[in-house]
């Protein structure tokens, strides 16, 4: 399979090629996962804790300057304006937007939601960037550092470069590589986006491992020959937040953690 990638007539052939090597599970578990060279990491909910560090900058920002927030609606609601403002730049309505910039989209109209007009602009632009300095989970870093050991590891989200290096610099996350949707001009769960990441990495989909918290990520990621890990975050909207974390059968592997995936993958 050619490594360059382009145009969607390419990519949908390598989708059904890679559909085709997923869908026949006659090939070994253990011969699959021993072709991996590289593992790829959804980053929000999967490697770093959104919502806790949300809540956290926002009580600091409120007890500052004595504003009276529901910083867990708030963080809620940010994240909840991700999907549709992407989807306005798929739908053609919006150009080619870093997520940087959708954020800072979704906070403006958040601002008199949520009581927040007093902020300045510097304070705004300040609190847009608490993307780039979220915190990490308390096995990513640990885990990360063992996984690391074997494979390369790159970032795969749909986060600019520039949030995902600083997120990395401000967390400690030690990637090999940081990779992001922004190189394909795309968003996840887009098949380009998978594509232009195994070939970044000089790979075939197949040598690739998607790790991720959420299963769309990994089916989509399955889609085009990536191997899967799935590692479900029970407490990413907070605790108490009922949902189903039952894996899907077809991923390769699941895992409690990053420290637990490294003991699956045989990593001491």
């Amino acid at each position: 399979m050619s490594r360059v990638i382009s145009g969607v007539a390419a990519a949908g052939a390598l989708v059904l090629l890679g559909m085709s090597a997923c869908g026949s599970r006659a090939q070994p578990a253990a011969e699959r996962l021993d072709m991996v060279k590289a593992l790829t990491f959804d980053v929000f909910g999967t490697v770093v804790d959104w919502r806790s560090t949300i809540i956290r900058e926002g009580g600091e920002l409120g007890e500052r300057l004595g504003l009276d927030v529901d910083w867990p609606q708030f963080a809620d609601d940010w994240r909840g304006g991700y999907g549709p403002a992407m989807q306005r730049v798929r739908s053609g309505e919006l150009p080619w937007t870093k997520i940087d910039d959708l954020h800072r989209m979704i906070l403006d109209e958040l601002i008199p939601r949520h009581g927040l007009e007093r902020l300045t602009e510097e304070q705004r632009d300040h609190l847009n960037r608490v993307w780039h300095r979220l915190e990490p989970w308390p096995d990513s870093v640990s885990g990360l550092t063992r996984l690391r050991t074997r494979y390369m590891l790159a970032t795969l989200s749909n986060g600019n470069v520039a949030l995902l290096a600083n997120m990395a610099k401000n967390a400690g996350l030690p990637w090999d590589v940081v990779l992001s949707a922004e190189l394909a001009q795309q968003y996840k769960p887009d098949a380009e986006v998978y594509l232009k990441a195994a070939d970044l990495l000089g790979l075939e989909p197949e040598e690739v491992m998607m790790v991720a918290a959420h299963e769309g990520d990994l089916r989509a990621s399955a889609g085009v020959g990536f191997r899967t890990a799935y590692v479900p975050r029970p407490l990413e909207y907070g605790p108490g937040r009922s949902r189903d974390l039952s894996p899907d059968a077809s991923f390769d592997i699941v895992a409690d953690d990053f420290n637990d995936l490294a003991d699956k993958l045989g990593i001491p």
